[in-house]
C-alpha cells in the first residue's frame, strides 16, 4: 500500500512543464450588432487529435483570459447556444490579445455556413455533449470502445460505466429505452459509427421534471444520439462458441440479435441459447438471462427535456445465479417502440425464457453458542426446469400542452418444476455426532404476476403550478404442490436418541396484492420558492392458505391431515401519508425540505384459529436534499430520508417451515414495521482542462425495529428453531473516494479509489442479543493506456482487508482479498487484432486449519475484421 501511494503521488507531482507560457485574452462580440457575448465558451484544442487542452467562459463584458498557456499551435473554438460555433487555428508564440472575436447569430446564417469543423464536445447547461466522430476508434467498434475514449468516462471489463466518478445506471438510445435501461445492451450492440453525439447528464426524477421542483433525486445517464442515416437502417450480431469439458457436458453458447430503426420506430429482437452461464448480451446477469424488461420509462425530447417514470413492482421471483452450477438456457425477446405526431407513443417488450438448471452445493458452517461450537456439513443436489413469459406495455398520451396520461401494464407467467436432495450432519466440540438428516423434495409451482400504473398530469397556466394523480396496483398469485420425504436422526453423546420420518404433501394457495393512490399539488410561492402538498393512500392485501397431509400406508394416499403444519392466514395493511415539501431553487444552491406523517393500520387474521391481530402505528417521514454547485462540474450534495419497511406475509404467518427438520422457521404475527434513517453526503468535481475528476462520499443508515432472526438452538441435538423478531442496533456506514486523471504526455489514464465500510448487525441467539461487526478497508488502483488503431492496455488491482467480530461468541476473524485484472489488445494490418485478459484472485484463510484460496483465469482471442469501413 505504501508503494502504491508513493507511485501515485510521484506521478501527480511529476506532471509539470517548463515550456514557455503565454497569456491569451480577448473579447467575444456579435458580428451583427457588436453586442458583447456573455458566457461563451472559449477553448483551446490540440490540433492533431482535437483533444481539449484548456477552456474558459467570457464574462458579462464579453472578456476572457487564459493564463499560463504553453506556447504552440492550437485550434481556437468559441461556442454559445445562440451563436454559430467558430473554429480556427491559432499559433501562440507570445502574449496574445484577440480584441474582437466575432460570432454570428444562428438565426441570421440560414444561407451561410461558417463552422469550419465539428467541435469534440461542448457544455449545454448541466449536459456534457461529445461529438462522436471527433474520437477515433477501431474498425467496426461498438459504443463501449467509443466511451473509453471520452474524457471523464471509464468502462471496466464487465461493461460497468463510470462518468465523472459516478456510476451510469441508464443508457438511452435517442432518449428511449433499449431493452429496458440496462447499460450493457446498448453499448455492446450498437456500432460507434452510428452515433452522432454522446450526451452525459444527471437525470432528475419524473416528479421533479414535471413540477419543476428539484427533489434532489438524480441518476447519472448517457444518451446516445444516432446519426440520421442510422435511424433508417438495421444492424445485427451473431456469435457462437463451443468447448469441451472433461468428464462433463460440452459447453456451448449462441447469440443472435437484430435491430431495425426507421425514424421514431425502433424494433429489436434477440435469441440466446447456451450452457456457459454467460449470455453475452449484458454485463448484468439478470438481464443476460431474461430478468425481464425494467418498468422504468425514460424519454428525452428534441429540446433536451427529460421525463422519467415509475420503477415498477417486484414479482418476487427468486433469482438463480447462472454462474453457479450448470444451466441450459433458451431466451428470446423483442422490443418495439414508436411515436406518432410527437404526441402518442407505444413501448412493448415481451420475453420468453426456458431454463434447465443443475447444481451441487456443499456447505460447511460453524456456529458458536457460549462455550459450545456446532459444525454443520451438508451436500445438496438441485434440478430445476422452468419457463416464463413476461410482457410490458407502456402507452404515453400527450392530450394537449397541459394534460398527459401514461399507462403501464405488466403480465408475467411462470411455471417451475424442481427436485432436490440433501444430506447433512451436525457435530459437536469433541467431534461427537449431534444429528443427521436425509431429505428429498419435489415441487411444482405456477405463478402469475400482474401490475399496472396510471399517471395523469396537469399543468396550470401559472408556471410550476401543477396537479398529478397516480394509481398503481399489483397482484401476485402462487400455487405450490410440494412433496417432502426426510429421515432425521438425533444423537446424544454420539448415541442415537431419537428419529423422525416424514412423508408429506403440502399445498399452498397464496395471493398478495397492493393498491396505491397519490395526489400531489405544487404551488410557486415566489421566483425561487415552491410548495408541494401530497396525500398517499396504500393498501396491502395478502392471504396464505397452506394445508399439509402425511402419507398413510393403510390407504396409500396423502390423507392424514397435519394441523400443526396447516394454516390459513390473511393480511390487511392500510396506510395514509399526508406530506408537505418546500423547495428553494437558486442559481448555485438548491434546497428541499419535507415532512410526512404515516398512519398505519394492521389487521391480521389467523382464520384457522379465529384469532385477530389489530395494531396501529404512527411514523414521521422527514426528508432533506441539498445541492450546492460552487463551480461548473463541481458540486456538494446532502440527502436524508426516513422510511418504513412493512413485514411480509411469510414473516407474519405463524406456521412452521419444516423442509429442513433440524433448521425450522416459524412466522411471527407480532412483528412491527422497521424504520430506517438514511443519509448521504458527496462532493464531485471534474476539471475539463486537466481531465481530472475527484469524488468523495459518505453513506449511512440507522434502522430501528429491524427485522432479524431469533434462533433457539438445542445444544444436545443441534436443532434450531428460528423466528423473525424486531431488534434495535442495526446500522452501517461507508466512505468512498477517488481520483482519476489523464497524463497527456504518455496518453495514460490513472485511477485511485480508497474505500471504507462498517456495519453492525444484531440478532438473538438463545434469547441473548448478539452483534456482528464487519469492517472493510479497500483500495482500487488502475491505469489505462490507449493508442487508437495500435494497442490498448488496461491493468487494475482491487485490495480489501476485512475484519469480523461477533460479541456473543467473542470471536475475531480477519482476512484480505486481492484481485488483479489485466486486459490488452494489439491491432495490426487494420483488420487483425490480438486480445488477452487475465484475472488473478486470492483470499487469505480465515482459520489456522484452512488454506488460502486462489483462482486464476486467462483468456485470449485472435480476430479478423471481414468488413472495414
Amino acid at each position: 500500500m505504501r508503494i502504491i501511494f508513493m507511485v501515485w503521488w510521484g506521478t501527480i507531482f511529476s506532471i509539470s512543464t517548463f515550456a514557455q507560457s503565454v497569456k491569451l485574452s480577448g473579447t467575444v462580440q456579435s458580428q451583427d450588432d457588436k453586442k458583447k457575448v456573455h458566457n461563451a465558451v472559449i477553448a483551446l484544442l490540440e490540433p492533431h487529435d482535437s483533444i481539449l487542452y484548456a477552456f474558459t467562459r467570457s464574462n458579462e463584458s464579453g472578456q476572457f483570459t487564459l493564463p499560463h498557456v504553453p506556447a504552440g499551435k492550437y485550434l481556437l473554438m468559441v461556442t454559445h447556444p445562440y451563436y454559430a460555433d467558430l473554429l480556427e487555428p491559432i499559433n501562440l508564440t507570445q502574449d496574445t490579445d484577440l480584441s474582437h472575436l466575432n460570432v454570428y447569430s444562428k438565426s441570421k446564417i440560414l444561407q451561410e455556413v461558417i463552422i469550419k469543423t465539428g467541435s469534440p464536445f461542448h457544455i449545454k447547461g448541466d449536459t456534457t455533449v461529445y461529438t462522436a466522430d471527433s474520437f477515433k476508434v477501431s474498425a467496426n467498434a461498438n459504443v463501449e470502445e467509443l466511451l473509453k475514449r471520452l474524457p471523464g468516462i471509464q468502462v471496466d471489463k464487465d461493461g460497468k460505466i463510470t462518468a465523472m466518478g459516478q456510476t451510469v445506471q441508464t443508457v438511452l438510445v435517442d432518449g428511449e429505452e433499449f431493452f429496458g435501461s440496462d447499460p450493457g445492451m446498448a453499448i455492446k450492440n450498437i456500432r460507434a459509427d452510428a452515433v452522432k453525439e454522446v450526451q452525459v447528464y444527471d437525470k432528475k426524477s419524473d416528479q421533479a421534471e414535471f413540477t419543476g421542483i428539484d427533489d434532489g433525486n438524480t441518476q447519472k445517464t448517457i444518451n446516445l444520439k444516432l446519426k440520421e442515416n442510422a435511424k433508417h437502417g438495421y444492424f445485427g450480431k451473431a456469435d457462437g462458441s463451443i468447448g469441451t469439458v472433461q468428464h462433463n457436458q460440452n459447453r456451448f453458447n449462441e447469440n443472435l440479435m437484430y435491430s431495425n430503426f426507421r425514424g421514431k420506430r425502433k424494433f429489436s429482437a434477440y435469441v440466446l441459447g447456451g450452457n456457459t452461464g454467460q449470455g453475452g448480451l449484458s454485463w448484468q446477469d439478470e438481464q443476460k438471462y431474461g430478468g425481464g424488461p425494467t418498468n422504468l420509462d425514460v424519454n428525452v425530447d428534441d429540446q433536451g427535456n427529460i421525463n422519467v417514470n415509475w420503477q415498477g413492482a417486484n414479482d418476487d421471483e427468486p433469482y438463480v445465479d447462472p454462474q453457479n452450477g450448470y444451466m441450459t438456457n433458451v431466451n428470446a425477446g423483442m422490443f418495439y417502440t414508436n411515436k406518432w405526431k410527437d404526441r402518442y407513443s407505444l413501448n412493448m417488450s415481451p420475453t420468453f425464457q426456458n431454463q434447465k438448471y443443475l447444481n451441487d452445493i456443499q456447505t460447511l458452517t460453524q456456529t458458536q453458542v457460549g462455550d459450545s461450537v456446532l459444525y454443520g456439513n451438508s451436500t445438496q443436489t438441485s434440478q430445476v426446469d422452468r419457463h416464463n413469459f413476461k410482457n410490458q406495455v407502456i402507452v404515453d398520451l400527450n392530450l394537449d400542452s397541459a394534460n398527459s396520461v401514461k399507462i403501464y401494464s405488466n403480465a408475467d407467467f411462470y411455471h417451475t418444476e424442481s427436485q432436490s436432495s440433501n444430506f447433512s450432519t451436525t457435530m459437536g466440540n469433541a467431534g461427537s455426532l449431534k444429528n443427521s438428516s436425509s431429505t428429498s423434495q419435489n415441487s411444482v409451482i405456477d405463478k402469475q404476476a400482474e401490475s399496472g400504473n396510471l399517471l395523469f398530469r396537469h399543468k396550470f397556466a401559472k408556471e410550476r403550478r401543477t396537479l398529478s394523480l397516480s394509481g398503481n396496483w399489483q397482484l401476485i398469485g402462487d400455487t405450490h404442490d410440494d412433496y417432502l420425504i426426510s429421515q432425521n436422526n438425533a444423537y446424544y453423546q454420539g448415541q442415537p436418541s431419537g428419529s423422525q420420518s416424514l412423508d408429506q404433501h403440502k399445498s399452498l394457495q397464496s395471493q398478495t396484492g397492493n393498491l396505491n393512490a397519490q395526489v400531489a399539488y405544487t404551488e410557486p410561492l415566489s421566483k425561487k420558492y415552491s410548495l408541494e402538498l401530497a396525500y398517499q393512500l396504500a393498501y396491502d392485501y395478502g392471504q396464505n392458505n397452506q394445508t399439509t397431509f402425511s402419507y398413510s400406508a393403510a390407504t396409500s394416499k396423502y390423507d392424514f391431515f397435519v394441523d400443526s403444519l396447516s394454516n390459513n392466514f390473511k393480511q390487511n395493511i392500510l396506510q395514509q401519508v399526508p406530506s408537505a415539501r418546500i423547495n428553494y431553487a437558486g442559481k448555485k444552491l438548491k434546497l428541499d425540505l419535507g415532512m410526512g406523517a404515516g398512519f398505519t393500520h394492521f389487521d391480521l387474521k389467523n382464520l384457522t384459529l379465529s384469532k385477530d391481530y389489530v395494531r396501529h402505528y404512527m411514523d414521521f417521514y422527514p426528508s432533506a436534499n441539498l445541492t450546492y454547485t460552487y463551480k461548473p462540474s463541481r458540486s456538494i450534495r446532502f440527502r436524508y430520508n426516513g422510511n418504513t419497511t412493512q413485514p411480509s406475509i411469510d414473516q407474519l404467518q405463524p406456521i412452521t417451515n419444516n423442509n429442513n427438520y433440524f433448521n425450522q422457521i416459524i412466522g411471527n404475527p407480532n412483528l412491527k414495521p422497521s424504520f430506517s434513517n438514511s443519509f448521504s453526503v458527496s462532493n464531485n468535481s471534474y476539471n475539463f482542462i486537466k481531465d481530472l475528476f475527484t469524488y468523495i462520499g459518505v453513506n449511512g443508515n440507522f434502522t430501528s425495529n429491524a427485522i432479524t432472526m431469533n434462533r433457539v438452538i438445542n445444544l444436545d441435538s443441534g436443532k434450531t428453531v428460528s423466528q423473525p423478531v424486531n431488534v434495535n442496533g442495526n446500522h452501517n456506514l461507508s466512505i468512498f473516494t477517488g481520483v482519476g486523471l489523464r497524463v497527456k504526455k504518455i496518453n495514460t489514464r490513472f485511477n485511485l479509489s480508497p474505500n471504507f465500510n462498517f456495519s453492525k448487525y444484531a440478532e438473538i441467539i438463545n434469547n441473548q442479543e448478539s452483534y456482528s461487526r464487519n469492517t472493510s478497508l479497500g483500495m482500487y488502483s488502475g491505469a489505462y493506456l490507449s493508442v487508437p488503431k495500435k494497442y490498448e492496455f488496461d491493468i487494475g488491482d482491487n485490495f480489501s482487508y476485512n475484519l469480523n467480530k461477533i460479541s456473543q461468541q467473542n470471536t475475531r476473524i480477519h482476512y484480505f482479498t486481492n484481485e488483479w485484472d489485466l486486459n490488452a489488445t494489439v491491432y495490426f494490418h487494420k483488420v487483425w487484432s490480438l486480445s488477452s485478459d487475465a484475472e488473478l484472485l486470492s483470499r487469505q484463510k480465515t482459520f489456522p486449519g484452512d488454506q488460502n484460496l486462489k483462482n486464476n483465469i486467462w483468456n485470449a482471442r485472435f480476430q479478423r475484421t471481414l468488413h472495414h469501413d
